[in-house]
């Protein structure tokens, strides 16, 4: 008997022996991996925000600037605006993967993606704390890590801190780093060349974010740090420094905007205040970022006419006749059936998204040699630079197969309303109102340099809801309220009180 019930034993002992030998190599899926690459972590943190910034432009950024109108569901228009969490949920998810390449490199700040996560990283919370005011920051992210659940909202002038701290440090790191095998870089393509072109965005962002707090701070002296000394400093020389995203022509890879439904893209359209103020000056980029309504078209005289922004929903869509007397935005950002009359679809790979340009550093550039904020160059070389090279970007993007008139006239710098000259108040709103033109369709930079100098003058349209002021933030999103209640209430106490689209944030105050 005692035999017979050790056999059993001996047999389950030896079948459990077989089966575990291999347990863990049998049970390992190699097609859904436990730790991601930085290559791969870059490329998609990279797409996501590129993707943001063209989907903000298009949902807030031109409208709130008024480069682009609504003449149907206008509440955006109208600054109806509820909470706007995409810059929020965007910046936030992907600094969870920007962590965990701060981890794959350890404290290896030699390498490569250590510099360029800190350039990405800065970025990111430089369009958080822009939008909302005071958010998370040296808490943020940290759940997993430190069980830090509910993050203190950091003051903006220290979030500026540790932006501008971390911009330097890049591009220290960076002149010195391997770049050999820094692959997964969409933007500027990868390897060892990609590095300098990273260092120039992060001294041309330092230059951003610097005159951004130039009410708020002396910041001269970091300025004329950065612009004197091109060697250990270097920033954009040129369009080819642009931090632009170039889409493909196929899914999934295409211009965001691509996935619109058809009817609600059609909602947008060309704001009168841009094409005013663009044919006031002879502009030929006017035939860029619009096209001439069908009506003028059909009656043989083809003008570019915008709608006013801010109109009711009746009003906006009956403005000029209705549909066909208001421009759609401009065939390189149409999509692709949103087609006048015969017109063929346009490029799928034409439109890009946009981080920074040079046409931007040189306006800043010009704005600072104005101001007497830095010593080096000429404040007319630099605004000359900027809008020729907003010219000559657009000649570059725009296909040739369009046929459209986009070289700047004979005689367009040295118009009264353009050249450079006047008091000091005027030679600043002609650099402002270049830059405004200049950053068209690159995310809310528009609206937020505009925050700042309230130049060139936006007036809200007259069936506004917001008593008659353009808003100057998102409220935060109202789940904010349930999962960090105490910390968001702190930093609605520190910013105003309320949390509203009026509050001035820091920057602002």
């Amino acid at each position: 008997m005692k035999l017979f019930r050790i056999i059993p034993i001996i047999i389950v002992s030896s079948f459990l022996g077989s089966c575990t030998k291999d347990f863990s190599e049998i049970n390992t899926n190699p097609n859904n991996p436990t730790g991601v690459t930085p290559d791969l972590l870059l490329s998609g943190i990279i797409k996501n925000m590129m993707d943001r910034q063209v989907n903000e432009a298009w949902g807030i950024g031109n409208i709130v600037v008024q480069h682009h109108s609504k003449i149907q569901f206008v509440n955006e228009d109208r600054y109806g605006w509820n909470e706007k969490n995409d810059i929020w949920n965007t910046v936030y998810g992907n600094y969870r993967n920007l962590q965990n390449i701060f981890t794959a490199v350890g404290e290896d700040e030699s390498n490569p993606y250590y510099g360029v996560a800190l350039i990405l990283k800065s970025w990111m919370f430089s369009l958080a704390t822009d939008a909302y005011g005071d958010v998370p920051y040296s808490q943020a992210g940290k759940a997993k890590t430190d069980g830090m659940y509910q993050p203190e909202y950091d003051k903006q002038e220290d979030i500026y801190t540790g932006i501008l701290a971390d911009l330097k440090k890049a591009n220290e790191l960076l002149a010195t780093a391997n770049g050999s095998t820094f692959s997964g870089d969409v933007l500027y393509g990868g390897g060892a060349s990609s590095l300098l072109k990273w260092r120039k965005l992060a001294n041309s962002l330092r230059l951003r974010y610097l005159m951004r707090i130039s009410k708020k701070k002396n910041v001269n002296a970091e300025m004329q740090a950065i612009v004197g000394d091109a060697a250990n400093n270097p920033v954009f020389m040129s369009n080819a420094d642009n931090a632009e995203l170039k889409y493909f022509a196929a899914a999934p890879n295409q211009w965001p905007l691509y996935g619109s439904r058809v009817g609600s893209f059609d909602e947008f359209r060309v704001s009168k205040t841009f094409t005013d103020r663009l044919t006031a000056l002879g502009d030929t980029r006017i035939n860029i970022f619009g096209r001439p309504t069908q009506a003028s078209v059909a009656s043989g005289s083809p003008i570019i006419q915008g709608a006013p922004n801010g109109l009711s929903d009746v009003d906006a869509l009956a403005y000029n006749g209705g549909v066909q007397g208001v421009s759609r935005v401009g065939y390189t950002f149409a999509c692709l059936v949103c087609n006048d009359g015969s017109q063929a679809p346009p490029d799928a790979a034409a439109p890009r998204a946009l981080l920074m340009t040079y046409a931007e550093l040189q306006f800043i550039l010009a704005e600072a040699k104005l101001k007497g904020m830095v010593t080096s160059g000429d404040a007319a070389t630099y605004y000359s630079n900027g809008v020729t090279a907003n010219f000559n970007y657009w000649q570059s993007v725009v296909p040739a197969a369009y046929n459209l008139n986009i070289a700047m006239p004979s005689g367009y710098l040295t118009q009264g309303s353009v050249a450079l000259s006047g008091t000091e108040d005027e030679k600043l709103g002609k650099i402002a109102l270049q830059k405004w033109i200049a950053l068209y369709f690159n995310g809310l930079e528009a609206w937020f340099d505009w925050r700042r100098t309230n130049m060139p003058a936006i007036i809200p349209g007259p069936a506004n809801l917001n008593n008659n002021k353009v808003p100057v933030r998102y409220i935060y999103p109202l789940a904010e309220q349930s999962l960090n209640s105490q910390n968001r209430s702190s930093a609605v106490q520190r910013q105003g009180n309320s949390d509203d689209l009026n509050t001035k944030m820091w920057l602002i105050q």
